[in-house]
């Protein structure tokens, strides 16, 4: 079974994932699963407080994603030339570690252990700022050594010079240009000719205009600092590439001092997304004992909003090992259970629970029922699914679980499902477990009354607006409150004693005082009029014609004889002079009825067959034939 989503612990770790920044924090979380070990629980809890603690002080804590820059140090360790834009990402990681060990100082003064992280962060200074003068906006900076400052300078001026001469040559032949500017094609300077001039200036086609009229020609005054440019250009990658890998080979010697300060990063992020959860649910760190018992003050449900969210008082364990909540549907039975059981499971993943104050046992499993569990796919009805789930449940639990389970018994015959949800309780009871059971059954009531070890609880409930309130009372059984809102909603009086005395027997009516159930305003309707409108008999459509009728047909006022009578669309047929037709009955009105123009069981085939029809039904009747009797449509 999948607990986190059943008590919505997985709507938790989703936004508690949204807080975090690096990659590892996130799987972290969604791997994280409650804690078995004490010591370890406390520490997780106390990093949990101390990361809050930090954050309501200083803000945010400088965090960034690492997941990149641990792949360029496995590139640099392997001997690969890491780009500009490459060594620039990681100069953004050791500036957010210079960040990050300044916000962790700033902690010592109120002592907070995490603070002392800082002292095992290596901020690689001298990297960070070589990195720094070294590149700039992607690129190797002009400034990274004086004999690239030198090549790249000597480029400005051969390609200035390259485009002084091709301008002169411009100059002195205005008449064979075909534009006023010169251009670089194929990476080489070049001046617009026209083509009728081509063999009058010296130099070399480069290009063509997409007419062909215009020529991209190199001068060739300007192709001898080509040669010249090429080489500047050889020698400025070489010096780019000298620098690269100086930078390259400073990364790889921090690779090992780098990986512990990322994992530390990765570490502090979880930490501080815990913090800030924590911060986002308005919450408080829980105390934990392994002594068997649950405390929760004001708990609230993690997901629900402050607003409307009544705070819920819960104990369990030092008197009781297992809670019987009954209550009205709607009553919050349900959050109930899921309130305790989501914050018992997030105290023990470390986590600061929603209460104002929690004393939460560490349990070795979290085991639940909730939801009727349909599914069509498996043929699975809900008490299919409820018991399940139970025996899943059953086969798993020990006296460290703790357990809760939703409307227990419930998707059967009322008397078989509760015994079930007794016998179950008795099971669980046996287990020595903690439980928290919903169920509406008065019998499992006084189950929980005669045991030991049990105790009942309700949800309360507004008879006056008939709203639940959400609060629980531990101690008491509840009531369904059925009664009450129907009788706030009018039902009569006598139906109400009826439903009682029913349920709980003639003596149980004294305790119920119905004040609405003589209303005039809720008298049953046995005296009011129906409004269904029935068929008078003999009239259905047609019923009145017979085969023989002699009829009218209108408009036309046509006489006829009916030969068939009307099916169950009203369509009739009738035979005129010439031919037979069909017509809704509605247009035809009796003239003389068959039994005033015919004999008794006359034999009408005499009218409507053919002689053809007859005489072969004739010979039918006497021997076998091949002929086939053919009726007109």
């Amino acid at each position: 079974m999948n607990i986190e989503k059943q008590i919505e612990f997985d709507k938790i770790k989703e936004k508690w994932m949204e807080l975090a920044v690096t990659d590892t924090a996130r799987e972290k979380i969604t791997n994280t699963t409650y804690c078995l070990a004490e010591s370890e629980l406390r520490k997780h809890l106390r990093d949990t407080t101390d990361g809050r603690e930090l954050i309501e002080k200083f803000g945010m804590p400088p965090l960034q994603n690492v997941e990149e820059v641990k792949e360029i140090f496995v590139m640099a360790e392997k001997g690969s030339c890491l780009t500009p834009y490459q060594l620039e990402r990681v100069e953004k990681v050791l500036v957010v570690i210079s960040r990050l060990k300044d916000y962790l100082k700033r902690g010592k003064m109120y002592d907070n252990p995490i603070s002392f992280y800082e002292e095992n962060m290596d901020s690689q200074d001298e990297l960070k700022e070589e990195i720094r003068r070294q590149i700039r906006g992607g690129e190797v900076d002009d400034y990274a050594s004086k004999e690239l400052r030198n090549i790249r300078s000597q480029i400005v001026k051969c390609e200035e010079q390259m485009k002084r001469k091709a301008e002169q040559v411009m100059q002195a032949n205005k008449q064979c240009m075909a534009d006023s500017y010169c251009t670089f094609r194929n990476g080489r300077i070049c001046i617009p000719v026209k083509k009728e001039y081509k063999l009058k200036l010296s130099g070399s086609v480069i290009d063509k205009s997409s007419t062909g009229n215009t020529l991209f020609m190199e001068p060739s005054a300007a192709a001898r600092y080509y040669e010249e440019l090429g080489q500047l250009r050889v020698s400025e990658e070489n010096e780019v590439y000298r620098i690269l890998y100086t930078l390259t080979a400073m990364v790889a010697d921090t690779s090992a001092v780098m990986n512990e300060n990322i994992s530390l990063i990765e570490k502090l992020d979880f930490i501080f997304s815990k913090g800030k959860l924590s911060l986002a649910m308005d919450a408080a760190e829980p105390c934990v004992n392994t002594e068997r018992k649950i405390i929760l003050k004001d708990a609230r449900h993690p997901l629900m909003d402050r607003k409307i969210n009544v705070p819920l008082q819960f104990e369990l364990g030092k008197d009781n090992r297992g809670v019987i909540i009954t209550g009205p549907n709607t009553g919050g039975k349900t959050v109930a259970i899921k309130t305790v059981m989501l914050n018992c499971i997030m105290a023990q993943c470390g986590l600061h629970v929603t209460c104002e104050e929690a004393d939460i046992c560490m349990n070795s499993s979290y085991l639940c029922d909730i939801g009727d569990g349909q599914n069509i796919a498996e043929n699975l009805s809900t008490f299919s699914a409820h018991i399940k789930n139970v025996l899943e449940v059953l086969g798993e639990v020990g006296k460290d679980s703790l357990v809760i389970m939703d409307e227990l018994g419930s998707g059967t015959d009322p008397a078989e499902g509760m015994g079930i949800a007794i016998a179950i309780l008795e099971e669980l009871r046996k287990s020595g477990c903690l439980f928290l059971v919903t169920t509406h059954y008065p019998e499992v009531k006084e189950y929980a009354g005669r045991t030991e070890d049990i105790i009942n609880a309700r949800m309360t409930f507004d008879r006056e607006t008939l709203k639940p309130t959400y609060q629980m009372v531990i101690g008491e059984a509840g009531e369904s409150c059925a009664f009450y809102i129907a009788d706030k909603l009018g039902m009569p009086k006598e139906m109400l004693e009826t439903a009682v005395r029913v349920v709980y027997g003639e003596g149980a009516l004294k305790d119920y005082k119905f004040e609405n159930g003589n209303k005039q305003t809720a008298k049953c309707g046995k005296d009011r009029i129906s409004k269904i409108r029935k068929q008078k008999k003999g009239t259905e459509p047609g019923r009145k014609f017979s085969i023989g009728d002699s009829v009218i047909i209108f408009p036309d006022k046509k006489t006829g004889i009916v030969c068939e009578p009307v099916n169950e669309k009203g369509v009739m047929r009738v035979q005129l002079p010439d031919k037979k037709i069909w017509i809704n009955h509605k247009r035809v009105k009796l003239r003389v009825a068959a039994s005033q123009l015919y004999p008794e069981n006359y034999d009408f085939r005499i009218l409507f067959d053919t002689v053809d029809n007859r005489k072969i039904r004739h010979d039918m009747e006497r021997k076998y034939t091949d002929d086939t009797i053919r009726y007109d449509e």
